[in-house]
């Protein structure tokens, strides 16, 4: 039992002992009153820079249920939390054959908690483990030369390990704090436990994979790399195998299907096999790069260069009808990667290490797309996204060069980085390309749009030499996997579609959830 104070203001040089007892003062409350008391959530409130303050959330327990309950009715900032176990306490049959197809958040935090539970799953990654991985992707980014299998997107983490770890999401969800301890168990720093946008960085993150994977094979799973799902068999409308890559096949009785957003050959497969899979709208836009102190003085003012304040990360959205545009992925300190997981294709994303110190700063600025814009087959999606993707491979030189345009010349029309105020971070190089003949015509119009409502909001947006590199086509996934309330495929009995790939989720906190969800349903199924 414990209570929440919430809308806790205080200074920003405030330290934790400060932020407590400010809590306990709003409440009227002296520090013998609580048996417990410690942070739960601390942000940074930046709308003002003229005054710049802590905002926090302080979780207290006192000694007595009836006076938690009775200050909660008393005041809007208190909320009474009842902290129930949503975890059964043991597995009543854990001789079930499972397979997990997938090692990214969704597929190893079902993985996890399946393997806590006394079950050995054997899951399968197409792409290669974090150590080799890395090698292909910097030699990638050196060479330009593209392992179709083990890339950004394919491979041990999935698409987050080569991201900034962001750990923030949308999602109101108990099992969110579940996950940040995991986290946290395995090896990522304690401040995200606290911290209202968490981050663990990509080079801590990909320890922490490690440390999960370990962990998952030390309780009796096991963890294939390289070993992509090519074909699922079924008996009497049940899952009873799956086939690798190599020709194996894999006797189960469950399938969680963690596949990611990029796995449109396994899409395919999955059509052909009459599993109902429907399109969903997603995004497509670009990558923005500002000087990160430019980012910084936009939101801090005069305090920009305060060692007390964080790197300056955020996050904006304006919508047109039934249009959107918005900033996604923002990276402080980041910068711009080659994502690309098709031959003759170029994607770009962001990446950051947990110091975020690097010069720039990178979002994705993302414009809603639905099935009206594209059609209503179910792979409708994949083919928008290929041909842009397609689209910037030639105009970028047919070398996985990124097309890329400042700000400013993408607004007249012209391309080019004439006027650039920042240098490009695109490792493999960028070609400067007129970026309105790679994307259709209302994406462009509705990116020139947000650039200007972004730049009323801040002053950064409104530099026309920030420089813009295309396309980022990889935000979610544009198909749905649908399933029932069971968690399973309408199509077939056993299968579990789950996380970003399956259309449930967005990113590596609320992917990670699915997986858990995912696996407690079978659990409790």
């Amino acid at each position: 039992m414990a209570v929440i104070i919430t809308q806790v203001k205080t200074a920003v040089t405030s330290d934790n002992e400060d932020i407590i007892n400010s809590a306990l003062k709003k409440a009227g409350l002296n520090r013998n009153d609580a048996a417990k008391a410690d942070i739960h959530k601390i942000s940074l409130d930046a709308r003002d820079n003229s005054r710049i303050r802590l905002v926090s959330s302080v979780r207290i327990e006192l000694d007595n249920i009836q006076t938690e309950k009775h200050l909660c009715e008393k005041f809007d900032f208190c909320s009474f939390v009842e902290h129930k176990d949503i975890f059964p306490k043991r597995a009543v049959n854990t001789d079930k054959k499972i397979v997990i197809a997938g090692f990214g958040p969704a597929g190893m935090f079902a993985g996890l908690v399946l393997a806590e539970y006394g079950f050995s799953p054997v899951i399968i990654e197409r792409g290669g483990d974090v150590d080799s991985r890395v090698k292909i992707v910097e030699n990638f980014q050196k060479n330009a030369v593209l392992d179709t299998e083990t890339n950004i997107q394919f491979g041990e983490g999935g698409a987050g390990t080569f991201s900034d770890g962001k750990l923030t999401t949308r999602i109101n969800d108990p099992l969110c704090g579940y996950v940040l301890e995991k986290f946290a168990e395995f090896g990522a720093p304690e401040e995200i436990l606290v911290k209202a946008k968490p981050h663990i960085g990509t080079d801590k993150l990909r320890n922490v994979i490690k440390n999960i994977r370990e962990r998952i094979i030390e309780l009796g799973g096991e963890i294939r790399f390289n070993s992509r799902l090519t074909d699922i068999s079924d008996e009497e409308g049940n899952v009873r195998s799956v086939t690798l890559s190599d020709g194996e096949v894999i006797p189960c009785d469950l399938l969680v299907l963690a596949i990611g957003h990029s796995a449109r050959d396994t899409f395919e497969m999955l059509l052909d096999k009459k599993i109902f899979v429907e399109p969903k709208p997603f995004s497509v836009g670009v990558r923005i790069e500002h000087d990160q102190n430019d980012v910084d003085r936009s939101l801090y003012g005069k305090y920009w260069n305060n060692p007390m304040l964080p790197k300056g990360e955020y996050q904006l959205s304006y919508r047109q009808g039934e249009r959107a545009v918005y900033t996604f992925c923002m990276c402080p300190g980041g910068i711009v990667v080659p994502a690309a997981s098709e031959k003759y294709t170029v994607v770009t994303n962001g990446m950051s290490e947990f110091a975020r110190n690097g010069t720039n700063a990178n979002s994705a600025v993302a414009v809603s797309v639905s099935p009206h814009d594209y059609g209503n087959s179910p792979l409708d999606g994949v083919d928008f996204a290929r041909k842009i993707e397609r689209k910037a491979f030639i105009a970028a030189g047919n070398n996985y060069k990124a097309p890329a345009s400042t700000v400013g010349n993408f607004i007249n029309g012209k391309g080019g980085l004439s006027g650039a105020s920042v240098t490009p971070t695109y490792s493999i190089g960028v070609e400067e390309c007129d970026l309105g003949e790679i994307f259709p015509e209302f994406v462009t119009d509705m990116l020139k749009t947000g650039f200007y409502n972004f730049s009323r909001k801040m002053k950064c947006f409104g530099n026309t030499g920030a420089v813009i590199t295309a396309p980022e086509t990889r935000t979610s996934s544009p198909v749905r996997i649908t399933r029932n309330n069971n968690m399973e495929s309408v199509s077939l009995k056993g299968l579990y579609p789950c996380g970003e790939g399956a259309g449930y989720a967005g990113g590596i906190m609320s992917a990670a959830v699915d997986g858990v969800r995912c696996a407690l349903k079978i659990i409790d199924n």
